[in-house]
């Protein structure tokens, strides 16, 4: 039995200035817009500025936050942060950031889940407070992709952005307001098909592995398309059947912004209207843990989603990592 339900309190985003756009990129490698469009739906993403780092788009994305809900950052409990991009291997970036923001009271961790870092996170925190450890838990998706992605690889280069998108979690007052429910799922057999293959312990960093290029995203672009469509789409549609949710409940649908293929195929098999699908990588690309986040603060923000609104959240990334939330909005 829960003590409470946890709930989104607040949300804040970050995204770096500088704007690539596909045009730019066909400059440096051989694409072109038409080619990029058709392909992934992307036009532009936003790239760090030299020196700029996740720590930095993490900070600013919670203050973000923070400001809208009136919370200052002694007041944070717990700083929990998806990503597979931190500062540095240790310490963990949570610690940057608690020591930029001034957060003195938290404690926090940075947790790997790629794509699927930021449910996985989301549904962390949720626990610290349904089980009354806690009253304030930021969870702040973010990446710098492009610190991981080799500009030489047509494959990989154009798919994806820089950014951070945060909330709050806090204890609800209403028990129909907040997380409803997650389902989270991984699959370690998808791994040869996305990854990073050096610079962990099992491929330490050396002469060989930079000269092979590969402290870069290595992917196989069909798998992961086929893998992607099949799982988002079977562990949504399980989470609205054991809710009782019928597809029409749903206010918003916020997918993993991966692929436009990828998004408008899962909504296709959910067989979700064009208004209730949250769509922004155009814009922004794949911003691996900050897609989700970004796209509840950019639809929060635009009045696209009310409180007592049902949303459904629902992502795929390498592992294979995969998962679904449901929430019924609380701002």
């Amino acid at each position: 039995m829960r003590n409470t339900r946890a709930y989104i309190s607040s949300v804040g985003m970050y995204v770096p200035e500088k704007c690539i756009t596909n045009e730019e990129l066909a400059r440096t490698v051989e694409t072109s817009d038409e080619w990029i469009r058709e392909r992934t739906g992307i036009r532009e993403r936003r790239i760090v500025a030299n020196g700029e780092c996740n720590s930095d788009l993490s900070v600013k994305a919670i203050e973000r936050c923070l400001e809208k809900a009136g919370v200052s950052s002694e007041e944070i409990d717990l700083i929990i942060v998806p990503t597979v991009t931190p500062d540095m291997m240790f310490p963990s970036t949570a610690c940057v950031i608690q020591e930029k923001l001034g957060a003195s009271k938290a404690w926090g961790f940075d947790l790997s889940g790629a794509c699927s870092g930021f449910l996985y996170a989301l549904s962390v925190g949720a626990q610290f407070v349904e089980n009354g450890h806690y009253k304030k838990v930021v969870v702040v998706g973010t990446d710098v992709m492009s610190s991981i992605i080799d500009p030489q690889d047509r494959a990989t280069c154009v798919l994806f952005g820089d950014g951070a998108g945060a909330v709050l979690l806090e204890p609800s007052e209403n028990d129909g307001i907040g997380l409803l429910d997650f389902i989270l799922r991984c699959d370690g057999s998808g791994g040869k098909h996305l990854n990073m293959p050096a610079g962990g312990s099992s491929m330490p960093a050396s002469q060989e592995t930079v000269e092979k290029r590969l402290h870069y995203v290595q992917q196989d672009g069909r798998s992961v398309f086929k893998f992607a469509v099949k799982y988002m789409a079977e562990v949504s549609k399980q989470i609205l059947e054991r809710n009782g949710v019928d597809v029409e409940q749903v206010k918003l649908f916020v997918p993993h912004q991966a692929n436009l293929r990828i998004i408008n195929s899962t909504a296709n098999r959910l067989k979700l209207r064009n208004d209730q699908v949250a769509i922004n990588i155009d814009r922004y690309a794949n911003t691996t843990s900050a897609t989700i986040p970004i796209g509840l603060c950019e639809y929060h923000e635009a009045g696209k989603i009310e409180k007592g609104d049902l949303v459904l959240l629902a992502s795929f990334g390498a592992g294979f990592t995969w998962g679904s939330v449901l929430l019924r909005w609380g701002i």
